[in-house]
């Protein structure tokens, strides 16, 4: 019965989309609505398509279940992660490149960079790293709560909904259908299409949670489901739109300072939620696991949500620095970020110390590698974030591509290997294969991440202060010293140095694909351990150190 109900759910989606083809004022909003009617159809036809026979007659969906959980979401989401996640880095790369050579728009209005910036900005954070939390999250519920998921359908629903969602948002923004809010640039029919998908997903996650057969709830899930609220009450009221007519245009609630203070609300608490705390649920799951440890303080952990949860919120004015918005309110957003940094880099430090007695892995495993580097930068980017949020340093940063390698070190170096880490952790896990096909790959992809990262973060850096430096530069008459064409022709030996950076940075993101798509295959490289050459003790297999260093624990 819930089939035939999602069936019915779907033609009567396809019946809006063939109402949205039908009366479209513009081009884009009828490719919208095929789009629409595409998946509407493929979903009836899938949806159906598995119903088998019931022995007691009607009709029923077979049981899925591997192991006692459902995982074949969780596969699917591992795969749209990697793909999403090469998408998006490609773009980035092509607009980097654009930055650097602005002929390479070629005039093309659809290859333009105002189009195709927004669909990095989407592709990497909401469908690289949402499909990472959505896998994860499906993961370590079920694990956690030694519990199946709750409507797996449902779950299923979530995850091809979602896709939905980021292929009408990227396709949006090349054919101009946007509402130009950082982060929240889908225009309204979008937004409530992944309203109803976001409803879906709490409903599952809680429905987990609720049916779970371990009384304590593990932390990781406190993060995860603090994620999905507060991302919920962000969408909704940043996106309160009143559409023009049944069309692709929408005009927000907001206005004036209201506005900027919402979106900034919305946006700083977007990286809070979404790329912070639904990320460290990843890291307190996947860190102890990979480790083989228990994390190193349960009590800070706690003390890690519930304070950066308070504080977070509040951040946002930060971005708004002087601008009309009132002092007081500039100010309290300046100290809640600066509060933010101490529980920061308590969640830090708590993963870190969780490889207490067992740093000698990270010589020979490379996931724990990426993960100790993911804690690096999270640090790093937690404590950069608070100083440039003070207002006499934020007069220097803000506008420049200073705050362009601050985002990036937080997104390549934070997002993108705890992010490549888990992939890695459950790629062998989903597919049932015994170990993943190359260790020395992972090697390599973590080394070229590292270098992309490098190149990228610190040449933006440089270029970010010069540029504050030179815009500040009056002369002894009052005038600007640098004109605006100076400036920019100061950036390109940096806007080289970025692209090489993001260059390097995909060639490991492709290094990934390969490597999960043989371990997708069942294959396994032939290679040498990573600590080949290294003298082992042949009583303990273990690697000798020299004499007078620390002592691996046996």
């Amino acid at each position: 019965m819930t089939s035939f109900l999602q069936a019915g759910a779907y033609l009567l989606f396809g019946i809006l989309s063939l109402f949205m083809i039908a009366t479209a004022t513009s081009a884009g909003f009828a490719i919208h609505g095929v789009i629409i009617l595409i998946a509407c159809i493929l979903a009836v036809v899938t949806t159906v398509g598995r119903l088998q026979p019931s022995p007691n007659g009607g009709w029923i969906v077979p049981d899925t279940a591997n192991g006692g959980y459902h995982d074949g979401v969780i596969k699917a989401g591992v795969i749209a992660t990697v793909f999403w996640g090469v998408v998006g880095l490609l773009v980035g790369v092509v607009i980097a490149a654009q930055l650097t050579f602005p002929t390479l728009g070629w005039g093309i209005e659809y290859l333009s960079f105002g189009r195709l910036r927004p669909v990095h900005t989407s592709a990497v954070i909401f469908a690289f790293g949402g499909n990472a939390l959505l896998a994860t999250s499906f993961w370590v519920v079920q694990r956690t709560c030694r519990a199946q998921l709750w409507a797996p359908g449902l779950a299923w629903f979530v995850f091809w909904g979602y896709q939905l969602f980021i292929v009408l948002a990227a396709s949006g923004y090349v054919l101009g259908i946007t509402q130009s809010k950082e982060y929240a640039e889908p225009e309204w029919y979008v937004d409530l299409w992944l309203t109803i998908v976001w409803v879906a997903y709490l409903a599952v996650y809680v429905g987990t949670i609720v049916k779970r057969r371990e009384p304590h709830i593990y932390v990781a899930n406190w993060f995860y489901l603090a994620f999905i609220i507060t991302i919920a009450m962000l969408h909704v009221v940043n996106n309160l739109a009143v559409p023009v007519g049944f069309g692709p245009k929408s005009y927000g609630v907001w206005a004036g300072v209201q506005d900027a203070l919402t979106q900034w609300w919305y946006g700083h608490n977007a990286v809070g939620f979404f790329l912070t705390a639904g990320f460290l649920g990843m890291m307190y799951y996947f860190v102890p696991k990979q480790a083989g440890k228990p994390v190193y303080s349960y009590r800070l952990s706690i003390v890690h949500f519930w304070s950066l949860i308070f504080l977070y919120i509040w951040a946002g004015p930060h971005h708004l620095h002087y601008t009309a918005l009132p002092d007081w309110a500039q100010f309290l957003g300046m100290t809640f970020s600066i509060m933010l940094w101490m529980p920061s880099w308590g969640g830090m430090i708590n993963g870190l110390m969780t490889l207490e007695g067992a740093w000698d892995k990270i010589r020979t495993d490379p996931i724990i590698r990426m993960q100790v580097a993911a804690l690096a930068f999270y640090g790093m980017s937690t404590f950069e974030g608070p100083m440039m949020s003070i207002r006499s340093v934020n007069g220097l940063s803000h506008y420049t591509d200073w705050t362009i390698g601050h985002v990036h070190s937080g997104a390549l170096g934070w997002v993108g290997m705890i992010s490549f880490s888990s992939m890695y952790f459950l790629a062998p896990r989903v597919f049932g294969v015994a170990r993943l096909y190359s260790l020395r790959m992972i090697n390599w992809h973590f080394w070229m991440a590292m270098g992309g990262i490098t190149l990228y973060t610190a040449s933006m850096w440089v270029a970010g202060i010069m540029q504050g430096l030179m815009w500040r530069e009056f002369n002894a008459e009052g005038y600007l010293v640098y004109s605006f064409a100076e400036v920019t022709a100061a950036m390109h030996p940096y806007y080289l140095i970025r692209l090489a950076g993001g260059v390097i940075y995909l060639g490991g993101a492709l290094m990934m694909v390969w490597n999960i798509w043989m371990t997708a295959k069942g294959r396994v490289r032939d290679e040498a351990p990573l600590d080949a050459g290294t003298p082992h003790n042949p009583h303990t297999d273990r690697p000798l150190v020299p004499v007078g260093a620390a002592q691996p624990a046996e």
